[in-house]
């Protein structure tokens, strides 16, 4: 079967392709133009990659027809709530037309491939504890744009399978964390921070915001290997939750960081890291695919935390090299 990924080339993106590789799959996927690869420098060889902008039906038109795929992962998209928060007309713009200049592309292609729709557990907001852990029943309260859009592309999902018949099946992931993940988002920023002060370019700080939310934390090998099970197993027009079914504190990522450091380092709020509105805990019930497909977790915290670590010690190693450290 050939597999068509969108946002190929970004963090989850990149751990999908490798892992659909893995099974066997003729894989291709659509880049932005002028994205970096380095996230597939280890399978690059062995992809078809095009680049498109997914706002220009056009061209994602001509991807679509071109390559006529089985299964669609549909995982590109504006995903830092931070960034949802600054400019949320682009996030709506960007995550809502991306996903329907898809749909319509297999429409107008006249192939009907099982589609993943890639939603968020920022679809439920803030749940009561009593609400808790979410199930895809619970009530979707978002309290950020990211999470509206995502509401959208999940609603899109289920009505271009009633509507149209497209098989289209849709996922609530919860947080994902692993190598190659981008610094805007939490175990990655801390883990940079100990990198770059271990090699002498920062000063012995780790800047934080909110530490007292929990959310529920999964390695995103994991998670792609759920999209997988979710879009082959799952029921099309259903909905499924995949995330650890643990709630973990931020201040745990934190203090994880903290011990494994080869420096000691001391700890600032930074304002400027505080959310205007941040939910106080986030845990998923994710029993609904379990029974479906027999996914759970399997890759403990530690390991994708050390994980992660290692990664942006190596990321800093070159800079460091060349530079002369400032804060030894």
């Amino acid at each position: 079967m050939k597999a068509l990924v969108t946002g190929i080339g970004g963090f989850a993106g990149s751990h999908l392709a490798e892992y659909l590789l893995a099974q066997g799959l003729e894989v291709c996927g659509i880049l932005l133009p002028g994205e970096a690869t380095t996230n597939l420098d280890a399978v690059k060889h062995c992809l078809t990659l095009h680049e498109a902008d997914l706002t220009d039906a056009g061209g994602v038109c001509q991807v679509v027809e071109e390559e006529r795929p089985d299964l669609v992962y549909h995982l590109a998209a504006q995903a830092a709530v931070s960034k949802s928060w600054e400019d949320p007309a682009s996030t709506m713009i960007i995550n809502i037309m991306s996903q329907l200049n898809l749909l319509q592309a297999v429409l107008a292609a006249n192939i009907r491939p099982r589609i993943l729709i890639v939603g968020s557990y920022e679809e439920y907001g803030s749940l009561r504890p009593e609400e808790l852990p979410a199930k895809e029943t619970s009530p979707l309260h978002p309290t950020n744009p990211y999470g509206v859009s995502k509401i959208a592309q999940d609603m899109m999902g289920y009505q271009y399978f009633s509507s149209h018949g497209l098989c289209c099946v849709r996922v609530r992931p919860f947080n994902h964390l692993g190598p190659r993940q981008s610094e805007t988002f939490v175990a990655p920023s801390f883990a940079k921070q100990v990198a770059e002060a271990e090699a002498g370019l920062r000063e012995p700080v780790v800047r934080v915001g909110n530490l007292e939310a929990e959310r529920d934390f999964t390695d995103v090998r994991d998670i792609v290997r759920g999209y997988y099970l979710a879009l082959l197993h799952g029921e099309a027009g259903d909905v499924y939750n995949l995330g650890s079914g643990r709630a973990t504190s931020v201040q745990c990522i934190l203090d994880f960081f903290l011990a494994h450091a080869k420096i000691g380092l001391s700890v600032e709020q930074d304002p400027s890291l505080i959310r205007p509105l941040d939910v106080p805990m986030s845990v998923c019930d994710f029993s609904k695919l379990k029974d479906r497909t027999g996914w759970e977790p399997e890759i403990p915290l530690e390991r994708t935390l050390s994980d992660v670590l290692e990664y942006w010690r190596n990321k800093v190693a070159p800079i460091a090299s060349g530079l002369k450290p400032r804060y030894i």
